[in-house]
Formats: structure tokens, C-alpha cells, sequence
């Protein structure tokens, strides 16, 4: 089978809930390697619910659907508040980026209760502003922006990594809708750690299974370089 588009690769998932300290339920799904334990683990943070993000959008549904078999990684995915997909949707109202601090407080909670090891932030477009904002407060062994527009970000908060140890990788597409590597350079050199990427020819939604598998790639570059190159085919059943 050739792994692309909508391609489901085996793994143990589980349909989850997350509960807020201001008791919302969260909807979401945890993806897990079959047959073996995960090396590391994804809590992803999806774009902009009013925008039409959610944790379908593509690069982190095909983050659930691939990388726990092809590179032995536990995917943790779900809708902030207020947010719907096919899954369900989460309790509570979009509060642009304040009152999701508690959705991402409930899944890195979730992720230690659990015990799933070496968590990494992954951000997509508002995922990251999420990220930036809250991800330097938990235990976990580096962050991923993939398309940070920095629109919410303060500079003061984005300063505040500076002195933080763990990795950051930094996704800027070529192209992108809201801030292209010239200028994101300029923007992440307060933060010495951030190891910036431009990718070439690539737009802010990520658009293409040339530009998806790109992604993949540089995640699976950070929270398990020994599972590369990812295959491109899927042994039949």
C-alpha cells in the first residue's frame, strides 16, 4: 500500500476525554503504536478553530494515522473548547487563546496520568500561539511550530524561552500567509534555541502530500531522527 492522502496505518486508538479545571469535556483521540510502547509522544494543538481548524486538520490527522507505526510514536489529538469534528465536539466557547490555557493544562495532565513518555508540543498555526504562550510551564522535552503566525504571541512571552533549555523547531513555509522565514528570523533570533526551518515552495496550510510528508519528516526528525527516512509503502495485510 503507498502511504499517502487519507492512508491509516495500524495502531491501538482510543477515543478520550479531557476534563478542564473549569469543567469542560474535551473531545479527542490517542493514537499508539501497536504491539510495542511509544518512544516518544505529539500532543498537538490545531489551528484556528474559527478558521475552520480542528484535530482533523490534515498534517495532524496524518500525524495520528501514520507516525505511530512508522515511527513508533503516540499521537495525542482533540478539539479545544467550543471545537467540532467528526469525533464530537468540545465543551465550551473559542476564547481566543486565553481560556485554552486549561485545554492545553488538561492534556498534558492526561499525558502524565497516563504515563506517555518524552511529550513534545506540536503547534499548528494557532496551535503554536497555544504553545508559545503555555508550553514552557510543563515537562516535556522540546516544542514544534509548524506555520507560527505570532499573532497572539506577546514578545515578551516569545522572549521568555530564551533562557529554556529544550528544543524548539520552527516550521516557516516559503510562502506562508502571515509570517515568511526573513521575517520570523528576525522574530525568533531572542530565542538562541530555536532551530528555524524555510521550507521551500511550501504555503501555511501545508497543502499536498509533498508538503504533508515534509512536516512529518522534520517532526519525526526532532522526537525520533533513528525512524528515518519514513517508507513511502505500507506492507498489504
Amino acid at each position: 500500500m503507498e502511504i499517502r492522502g487519507a492512508a491509516v496505518l495500524p495502531a491501538r486508538r482510543e477515543d478520550i476525554e479531557l476534563t478542564t479545571d473549569d469543567g469542560l469535556t474535551l473531545v479527542g483521540e490517542l493514537a499508539l503504536p501497536e504491539g510495542r510502547e511509544p518512544v516518544a509522544t505529539l500532543v498537538t494543538l490545531h489551528p484556528l478553530p474559527t478558521a475552520g481548524g480542528f484535530m482533523d486538520s490534515h498534517v495532524i490527522r496524518k500525524a495520528a494515522a501514520r507516525l505511530p507505526a512508522l515511527a513508533d510514536v503516540a499521537v495525542l489529538r482533540f478539539n479545544t473548547r467550543g471545537t467540532s469534528s467528526p469525533r464530537g465536539t468540545s465543551d465550551g466557547a473559542f476564547e481566543e487563546g486565553v481560556g485554552e490555557r486549561a485545554d492545553v493544562e488538561a492534556a498534558m495532565r492526561f499525558v502524565a496520568e497516563r504515563g506517555l513518555p518524552d511529550p513534545w508540543i506540536l503547534g499548528w498555526s494557532f496551535g503554536t500561539e497555544l504553545a508559545l504562550k503555555y508550553g514552557r510551564g510543563f515537562d516535556t522535552r522540546g516544542t514544534i511550530l509548524l506555520s507560527p503566525p505570532l499573532h497572539r504571541t506577546t514578545a515578551e512571552e516569545l522572549a521568555a524561552w530564551a533562557g529554556d533549555p529544550r528544543p524548539m523547531l520552527v516550521l516557516v513555509p516559503e510562502f506562508d500567509d502571515y509570517l515568511r522565514p526573513a521575517e520570523a528570523a528576525e522574530r525568533f533570533a531572542v530565542v538562541p534555541q530555536a532551530e528555524l526551518v524555510a521550507v521551500s515552495g511550501a504555503k501555511h496550510l501545508w497543502v499536498g502530500e509533498k508538503q504533508a510528508l515534509r512536516a512529518l519528516t522534520e517532526i519525526v526528525r526532532a522526537v525520533n531522527p533513528s525512524a528515518l527516512p519514513l517508507p513511502g509503502e505500507w506492507p498489504d495485510a
